[in-house]
């Protein structure tokens, strides 16, 4: 953020924060998160209501060089991970380049990933290049024992990392709502 700022861009963040399943709602909102990224880089950071629409494109009309906005959580939007063609292109315009800095998401085929990626050019975000760069070293010549410790909610997400891990991990530890598959898998109950 600081250094697009340092360069002169407008610095429009998009986020997504729990599974309100495409509706607003108010304990999954990203205003404290604005709130708090203000103290983190001493300005202020402008808060947009809305994902797409009148209100962030007048926000995005009314920056200058340096500034921060913020757009309301993207899951408040039905078509976010349903990957709606026309809230990427929505989202999309409101930008000229994407940086995708979200190493966890980026496999996503959701509207604010993979949708706005087919309408601006795209790149990663340093975040994104440090954890590629470590994966790839790390997978290359891993130190041993080498431990692999994944998480989340779906294992349906990482079946591809684990296959792709288990001949050169010595250990894989899940945890997470991943867990609970195995545990399924291994006749054990849940809940």
């Amino acid at each position: 953020i600081n250094y697009l700022r340092e360069k002169g861009a407008k610095v429009i963040l998009m986020s997504h924060l729990g599974r309100p399943k495409g509706k607003p709602s108010p304990e999954f909102s990203l205003r404290p998160v604005a709130d708090y990224l203000h103290t983190l880089i001493n300005q202020p950071v402008a808060f947009s209501h809305d994902v797409v629409g009148e209100i962030p494109e007048q926000i995005v009309a009314h920056m200058k060089n340096g500034d921060v906005a913020l757009l309301e959580n993207v899951r408040f939007e039905a078509g976010e991970e349903k990957y709606d063609p026309e809230l990427a292109r929505r989202l999309a315009s409101l930008g000229d380049v994407f940086v995708n800095d979200a190493f966890g998401s980026a496999h996503r085929a959701h509207s604010s990933t993979a949708g706005i990626a087919a309408h601006l050019p795209a790149v990663s975000g340093f975040l994104m290049e440090k954890e590629l760069t470590y994966m790839h070293d790390e997978l290359q010549s891993p130190a041993r024992p080498f431990v692999v410790i994944l998480g989340g909610a779906k294992v349906s997400d990482k079946i591809k990392v684990i296959d792709r891990l288990l001949d050169q991990a010595d250990t894989i530890l899940i945890g997470g709502g991943m867990a609970y598959t195995f545990k399924l898998a291994l006749g054990q109950t849940i809940g």
